[in-house]
């Protein structure tokens, strides 16, 4: 009897032990603090899309590298989606639909989709942005056939061809990845800017992002507005040239968003924290130029871009060969994924893109800017996460402030019907 106490004993021990252990480990995994009285996620999993698209690198990154599992989400899915329309689509069946519950996704969609602007009869689906994913590196490229035009920053250089085309019946095709998002605004104003009217004087067309350079190849199209590593791409294929980097519109822009459905976050508000916490610890680390070589390998993979690392890595590292001859080795406008508050959602840049989309008619003049911002913008939840992470450098205000672009006009947030009235081209009545 003795002996039988004493095994059991040693059981329980080592039980204990083992017990005492896992505790250990899963204490170390976690940041101090993190889920404090012991209250974990409530769900292990989330379903998040992503197109391939250098700026999803976060989520492909905390994915690859065990993060989310870290933050006690091991069972998140990071899913390709061929499109934008695919990723809107998904997001409206959901997970328990087969879709997803979340995206790498342009800063206007969670907008649009909030509002049933883009979604099937008009039916909105309520959405929340939970951070930032970079600011900069998208690119406006041109065929080869404009070489000679040396277009650059100002597109009025096109505008007596894009004419001559159109008056002969084979009107210029300008291709964005989605109406109304970040791309679409981007060629957009460059194109005004200029004096070329996105809607009278040219054709635009929507091309999936890893579309492009085939479809330039095949000449569908005389000029486009896309992410990385697209443009990189299409420069080393010598199909075309970069004419500006969107760094060069607007210096530090937001760009990509972690949007959410709304629903899924206010279901699960201790996942949506583990979730956020995983994708800024993921930003910390892409942005760090120490690992770009090995970020671009990353991505790069079959499994996520299926694209060489060579056409990612130099541009990761700010080194820009723009095809015509133009050659920066330290350029400013490289993406950022931490760097200068790039991953916090400041309230201000979602009204600008608003503000652009009333531009454009995708919004009704009198939207209240202010209200739908507060609705779909959780810079809160950014914060906590932030907090629990042990980050010191949190915006103190939701806004950056008046910003300034390339062509000189500026966007008070604290008043965006002014700065729509500053502009001359425009599908406002």
């Amino acid at each position: 009897m003795t002996k039988i106490i004493t095994s059991i004993s040693r059981r329980g021990l080592l039980k204990t032990s083992a017990t005492a252990a896992l505790i250990g480990a899963a204490k170390a995994a976690l940041p101090s603090g993190a889920f404090a009285q012991g209250a974990g996620p409530e769900t292990t999993k989330a379903v998040l899309g992503f197109i391939a698209l250098t700026d999803s690198a976060p989520l492909i990154v905390a994915k690859e590298k065990g993060i989310f599992a870290k933050y006690g989400m091991p069972d998140v899915e990071v899913v390709k989606q061929a499109s934008w329309g695919t990723t809107r689509d998904n997001l409206v069946l959901g997970s328990a639909g087969n879709g997803i519950d979340g995206a790498h996704i342009l800063t206007p969609m969670p907008y649009l989709i909030s509002a049933g602007k883009v979604t099937q009869n008009n039916q909105p689906l309520p959405m929340v942005i939970l951070a930032r994913l970079n600011l900069d590196g998208q690119g406006i490229s041109v065929g080869s056939a404009y070489a000679d035009l040396k277009v650059g920053l100002d597109s009025g250089v096109l505008k007596e061809t894009f004419a001559k085309k159109k008056a002969a019946g084979n009107p210029a095709k300008v291709a964005m990845t989605f109406p109304g998002g970040t791309h679409d605004l981007w060629i957009r104003y460059w194109l005004a800017a200029g004096g070329i009217d996105p809607d009278k004087d040219v054709e635009t067309i929507v091309v999936p992002p890893p579309q492009m350079v085939a479809n330039m190849k095949v000449g569908t199209m005389d000029c486009f507005c896309v992410g990385e590593p697209w443009n990189e791409q299409l420069v080393n294929q010598g199909i075309g040239y970069s004419a500006v980097t969107t760094g060069e519109l607007w210096n530090k822009h937001p760009e990509k968003s972690l949007g959410m459905r709304a629903d899924w976050v206010e279901k699960n508000p201790r996942a949506t924290k583990a979730l956020l916490m995983a994708v800024l610890e993921a930003a910390q680390w892409c942005d760090d130029m120490k690992n770009k070589d090995e970020l671009a390998e990353i991505v790069g993979k079959r499994s996520w871009f299926n694209v060489p690392s060579k056409d990612i890595v130099d541009r990761l590292k700010g080194e820009y060969d723009y095809g015509n001859g133009k050659l920066v080795k330290d350029s400013p406008h490289f993406m950022k994924f931490w760097r200068d508050h790039a991953s916090y959602p400041y309230q201000s840049h979602d009204a600008w893109f608003l503000a652009e989309d009333i531009r454009w008619g995708k919004f009704e003049p009198g939207l209240d800017i202010k209200g739908m911002v507060a609705k779909v913008n959780r810079e809160d939840l950014w914060r906590e996460a932030a907090k629990e992470l042990g980050v010191s450098d949190i915006p103190t205000s939701t806004s950056r402030g008046k910003e300034t672009f390339f062509d000189g006009k500026a966007f008070d947030p604290a008043d965006p019907a002014a700065y729509l009235k500053s502009l001359s081209i425009t599908r406002m009545a």
